[in-house]
């Protein structure tokens, strides 16, 4: 008998979605059972994806569990005083120096997605990119004008400089992708695909479609400036 796949079940999505129609304290607290079976099965999905990723990358997150987000908010400095996030989350990190990157998910009714690449690249980081950039943008647009990197992802996504970048020149060839301060891969999915029994085969797909780009930016990151 072929083993019960691990999947989102309409009941993750189903409390949810009553979550952001009672998102108070009162009413998590009298469901607190339930929303504990409903994070178990999400702690088991992330472990199968982890088990998938590991397939083809070599992650530090140590288990499922581990790399779930809490669903409790930090309100101490935003204007939204709602306690509860609602969305099932978490994120991978790609082990080791050399292993740039990393891999978040996100599932959430009408806004499902994955997400990788750098949210907040450091200063030293950044020039190192765009004076790689600025060199020889080829091989990156390379990655991202490949048909599988576009049918996936579409464009590279990220805050940008409405101005040129200290150091470089306005009317550089390759000014698009130099103004970039941040370096995302985003792929969306439709309420009825993340109930379907292989969509942590199509997350984990997702991920290993953004190896070119995190290994283009690897070899960027962990060389010196003369690119050794």
């Amino acid at each position: 008998m072929p083993a019960t796949p691990i999947k989102i079940h309409r009941s993750n999505i189903g409390f949810l979605e009553q979550l952001k129609k009672n998102n108070n304290r009162e009413w998590f607290n009298e469901r607190k059972t339930e929303f504990l079976a409903e994070q178990a099965n999400i702690e088991d999905f992330a472990s199968a994806l982890l088990t998938e990723l590991n397939l083809h990358d070599v992650i530090e997150t140590l288990s499922g569990k581990k790399s779930l987000y809490r669903i409790y908010r930090d309100t101490r400095f935003s204007t939204d005083k709602t306690p509860y996030k609602t969305h099932w989350s978490g994120s991978f990190k790609r082990a080791g120096k050399s292993r740039r990157g990393g891999y978040y998910f996100h599932i959430e009714k009408g806004n499902t997605f994955v997400g990788g690449g750098f949210w907040g690249p450091s200063p030293a980081d950044l020039k190192l990119i765009r004076d790689d950039i600025a060199f020889d943008a080829q091989p990156l647009r390379d990655i991202l004008n490949d048909k599988n990197f576009i049918a996936s992802f579409g464009n590279l996504t990220g805050e940008q400089l409405k101005t040129t970048p200290k150091g470089f020149d306005a009317g550089h060839p390759d000014i698009d992708l130099l103004r970039f301060k941040q370096f995302l891969l985003i792929k969306r999915f439709n309420d009825e695909t993340i109930l379907s029994d292989n969509f942590v085969q199509q997350l984990a797909q997702a991920f290993k479609d953004m190896r070119p780009f995190f290994d283009y930016m690897s070899s960027v990151l962990s060389s010196d400036a003369n690119g050794e």
